[in-house]
């Protein structure tokens, strides 16, 4: 059965990777086809589909031992983030940056760096695969991505069908040239947000998260591709509606082409 589940899932990899390398090949003039984007979207919601009906939707990402870890955890993306509040934070050593969840909650809060680590955590050891074609193995330590946002009750919350988690913090970003990464943005959906694994990590391999892997705060979906893994996380909102927020398709990248549902 775990050879069977490793097969599958080592499909489902090879099949999200292939129709990733299509969107960032440099077809703008496809991506910006109706018709072609509406093909994409089938083939994002046949992946999600396959994918949970394939593993179920609380199957667990593979866990490695210590001995696994890479060398060195690759930063990819923004490194430095040139945004003033968040240089002001980073010489603070972030004791002023606070997590604001709100949206469709009963209450909204905001956490401290160090509330979220009196918080009950999780330290999971699991590789990250980029759609780049490069991964890494590291030890992620954080806190459950569903607690840390209270939500109207069970059942208000499981009518809900996506989650956003968004970063509000503007900086510098050379992710496709475009400065309005600036207001990055990513979304899940409540299967993935409820996952055991999928945390809000404020430590890599045994220290404090690096500023060039997200510092202080990155978001992990274990089971998704690593442009899901939001670094720089400063808001985390509880939403129904995504057509509202950038281009309406979920994510940074997501209006660019990619697909919404990077499942692995």
């Amino acid at each position: 059965m775990a050879r069977l589940k490793s097969s599958r899932r080592r499909f489902l990899q090879d099949s999200v990777l292939s129709l990733g390398a299509l969107a960032v090949s440099g077809c703008d003039r496809l991506s910006g086809s109706p018709s072609f984007r509406r093909l994409l979207d089938s083939a994002d919601a046949l992946t999600m589909r396959g994918q949970r009906l394939l593993i179920g939707g609380q199957a667990l990402a593979r866990e490695f031992t210590a001995a696994d870890i890479s060398p060195a955890f690759r930063a990819n993306g923004t490194s430095m983030p040139a945004d003033e509040a968040y240089q002001r934070l980073l010489q603070d050593r972030f004791a002023d940056w606070r997590l604001q969840v709100d949206g469709e909650v009963e209450r909204p809060a905001s956490y401290s760096l160090a509330e979220l680590q009196r918080l009950p955590s999780r330290t999971q050891i699991t590789r990250h695969d980029c759609v780049e074609g490069w991964s890494a193995i590291a030890r992620w330590q954080g806190v459950p991505a569903v607690p840390a946002a209270p939500g109207r009750g069970a059942q208000a919350r499981g009518a809900l069908r996506r989650v956003p988690l968004r970063r509000h913090l503007r900086r510098h970003a050379h992710k496709g040239g475009d400065e309005r990464a600036g207001r990055y943005y990513e979304s899940i959906d409540l299967i993935d947000a409820f996952h055991p694994q999928t945390i809000l990590a404020y430590s890599l391999n045994g220290g404090p998260l690096p500023v060039e892997n997200g510092a202080p705060l990155r978001l992990r979906v274990e089971r998704q591709l690593g442009y899901k893994q939001a670094k720089y996380l400063m808001r985390v909102e509880i939403t129904s509606r995504l057509d509202l927020i950038g281009e309406g398709r979920g994510g940074f990248w997501e209006d660019r082409g990619y697909e919404w549902y990077a499942g692995i």
